[in-house]
């Protein structure tokens, strides 16, 4: 959609016009009546369509046509020219939402400079779009876990008030995303979303931020919170607001007015704000580095995001959807998730969460080879956690069996390992595995393990190792 639709019923002026605009390096397409003009637009919609409001031996005038436009196509502007054009078509045209009117005969510099304001608009308007799509993909929430369907229910019941909103949960988990979800199904959807990571603001620059500054240098700069007005304002990682900048955002809360740096006029705003952190807020007002008002203004509706790890049962889902949306957004290879990567994947430790996982397919997406689906040899190996406690990890042929059988094939390798670690000794190994040599005996035998009756004899073996070496 770049090229201009050209729409007049005498030859010589469109082809004038369509020479004119292909000087100046637009791309165009020439109708002579309203079947054509319809007919053009229904194959590609255009750009911009300069129409003329008169055309002869067609069912539709230019108003006809132009209704129809608004109508089916309403981010197209319409730049109306006639010959017999007066004060009154001039204004029904605008009325019906015509970008500008323009006489025959026409003044060619006038011709470019509508023509230019009106290409400009109509890629504003596109971009604004695809801005919207790409918020509203920001805005998805994926998942089937109870824990999901419980947070996607309060997130519904908050999006048809303008309460104010407290997520809270674990790094990565997707506050953001849950802010975005009750921005698009609110009835601010069509307001700015405005987000501000307040960690990653220098203290002494917050305020400027937010509330904006005067100054005879620089003029008026509007803040964040100008920025949302009639929107949403979403203050991640709230628990960073400098002290000083606590005070000041409460009185806002409070008075929805307020002045910018260096200024003394008050502004008027109307945002609704909603705010996240990973940190015990309470914890942080009992240790006075939070004000208690401000977190009862904020904390008008908690809502908790759940870990990934409470909510197992989504990542397959959520790892599709990140395949598609890095084919979509990135050209990556839109691979299959076979069924054992998908229960490694669940398997797995995610101190990261959701933004982990995320990163993780992005990864195997940019290092695989691009064909057949993704294998649990291709999935890293988890990151150490964070406070270094143990953990286990499992193999991809363990993570994918049914909980009996992953359950018999570890006891067997550890009680093998340990058997071996002792060299036999049957003894020794029940004392470190914590149980009675004759138990310890039992599930031996339940497992298959066959052992030396000498301590200090031949390594464990399962009954189909022994087999094996003895040929069967």
């Amino acid at each position: 959609m770049s090229d201009i639709l050209i729409v007049d019923d005498e030859k010589d002026i469109r082809e004038l016009i369509g020479d004119i605009l292909e000087d100046e390096g637009y791309a165009t397409r020439l109708a002579a009546n309203a079947e054509d003009c319809m007919a053009a637009i229904a194959e590609e919609p255009p750009a911009l369509i300069v129409l003329d409001i008169w055309l002869k031996d067609s069912r539709m005038d230019g108003i006809d046509i132009l209704k129809a436009v608004k109508r089916e196509h309403p981010g197209i502007p319409v730049v109306i020219i006639s010959g017999h054009g007066n004060i009154e078509i001039a204004v029904a045209a605008i009325k019906q939402g015509a970008y500008d009117f323009i006489e025959k005969p026409f003044n060619i510099d006038q011709l470019l400079v509508v023509i230019r304001r009106a290409m400009e608009t109509s890629r504003l308007r596109r971009e604004n779009l695809a801005l919207r799509r790409r918020e509203a993909t920001a805005a998805e929430m994926i998942g089937v876990s109870p824990a999901f369907r419980a947070l996607k229910s309060q997130l519904d019941k908050v999006t048809r008030s303008n309460a104010r909103v407290m997520l809270t949960g674990p790094a990565g988990s997707g506050k953001e995303v849950a802010a975005r979800y009750i921005h698009a199904n609110s009835n601010r959807r069509d307001g700015p979303f405005i987000s501000v990571n307040c960690a990653s603001i220098e203290p002494e620059r917050m305020e400027e931020v937010l509330f904006g500054r005067e100054s005879s240098e620089r003029g008026v700069e509007q803040g964040l919170l100008e920025q949302a007005d009639g929107g949403i304002l979403f203050l991640d990682e709230v628990a960073d607001l400098p002290s000083g900048t606590q005070s000041k955002l409460l009185r806002v809360l409070v008075e929805q007015q307020f002045p910018r740096v260096g200024g003394g006029d008050k502004i008027s705003v109307d945002v609704r704000v909603i705010s996240s952190t990973c940190r015990d807020l309470e914890a942080e007002v009992a240790a006075g580095r939070f004000r208690q008002e401000l977190y009862h203004r904020l904390n008008v509706v908690p809502v908790a995001v759940p870990s990934l790890a409470e909510r197992r049962d989504d990542i397959p889902l959520l790892a599709r959807h990140f395949i598609e949306q890095f084919h979509r957004t990135q050209g990556l290879p839109k691979r299959a998730l076979s069924e054992e990567a998908a229960a490694l994947l669940q398997a797995m430790n995610w101190p990261g969460n959701v933004r982990q996982l995320r990163n993780v397919i992005e990864r195997i997406l940019i290092l695989g080879d691009g064909s057949g689906p993704i294998t649990p040899d291709e999935i890293p190996a988890e990151e150490e956690r964070p406070n270094g406690e143990s953990r286990v990890i499992l193999s991809p042929e363990l993570a994918t069996l049914p909980l009996r059988e992953a359950r018999e094939a570890f006891e067997r390798e550890y009680l093998l390992t340990q058997i071996n670690r002792f060299g036999g000794n049957i003894s020794r190994t029940a004392a470190f595995v914590g149980m009675e040599r004759s138990a310890l005996h039992r599930k031996l035998k339940s497992l298959g393990v066959v052992t030396s009756s000498r301590a200090g004899g031949r390594p464990a073996r399962s009954e189909d190792e022994r087999q094996e070496a003895q040929g069967g």
